[in-house]
């Protein structure tokens, strides 16, 4: 796969042409071995080895595991450094976009807040403006990223199930929450959404303690659990066999 990008300034790209070394080194001739053998896609060493995204943390020790003298010993820790560099998705959240996008259905609880994509642009800018370390250009990037994702909500199955107290917390200015609102009723409108709301009044009930997401296509199965500020895990489920992180919400 062609690359402009110089590894001399960009340490993802150094990176991929070091892994690229210790795979052919080791005898991994073939892209799809090397990923059986890894237990990932062969998509994601595609772009590994080119710095197209940086690997998971989870994909990373693994790496490390078949090459421990890689990079001097240093291969996690560098992966980590290039996946917090590189731009307004993280390594660790890209793999759930790439998931999310070739949803057929999609099953998300969440007690907390109003899911990512069912979110309005303001709402979502209040939501992402929390993370006092971003810039302004930085929030803006994200919440354009984030209304990009919901582009999959006019073929997947969209199933939601919201803790009533969702309605109830305002998030950004009354006028904010009005029309995210009143956007919930017209989504909801649509065949492929259903949006169901567990009442208050249920009192104390399982999941209460954080959100998460089913997703389903391709061929695979995956499941995301936001922590923090929806930094969690998502886990490919029987049909591919390893842990990357992701931002869903």
């Amino acid at each position: 796969m062609a690359n402009d990008r110089d590894a001399r300034g960009d340490l993802g790209v150094w990176l991929g042409e070091e892994l690229r070394c210790a795979r052919l080194a080791a005898g991994y001739t073939s892209q799809d071995q090397f990923a059986r053998e890894l237990g990932f896609d062969r998509t994601v060493i595609v772009k590994a080895e080119t710095g197209a995204r940086p690997p998971s943390e989870d994909m990373a020790g693994r790496i490390a595991e078949m090459f421990p003298d890689l990079c001097n010993g240093l291969y996690v820790r560098l992966a980590g450094i290039a996946r917090r560099s590189n731009g307004p998705i993280p390594g660790w959240f890209a793999d759930w976009v790439d998931v999310e996008a070739r949803a057929t259905s999609l099953r998300w609880w969440e007690p907390l807040l109003i899911p990512g994509l069912l979110q309005t642009e303001d709402y979502a800018r209040a939501v992402l403006s929390t993370w006092r370390r971003d810039s302004p250009d930085e929030v803006e990037a994200k919440v354009a990223i984030r209304l990009g994702r919901q582009s999959v909500l006019a073929s997947a199955d969209f199933r939601v199930l919201l803790d009533e107290s969702v309605l109830h917390r305002r998030i950004g200015a009354p006028e904010v929450m009005a029309i995210q609102l009143e956007h919930l009723l017209a989504i909801g409108a649509r065949p492929n959404i259903t949006i169901q709301v567990i009442p208050g009044a249920a009192g104390a009930y399982a999941g209460l303690t954080g959100a998460f997401a089913i997703c389903r296509g391709t061929g695979r199965v995956c499941y995301g659990i936001p922590g923090d500020g929806g930094a969690g895990h998502h886990r490919p489920g029987p049909y591919a066999g390893k842990q990357h992180s992701a931002h869903v919400r």
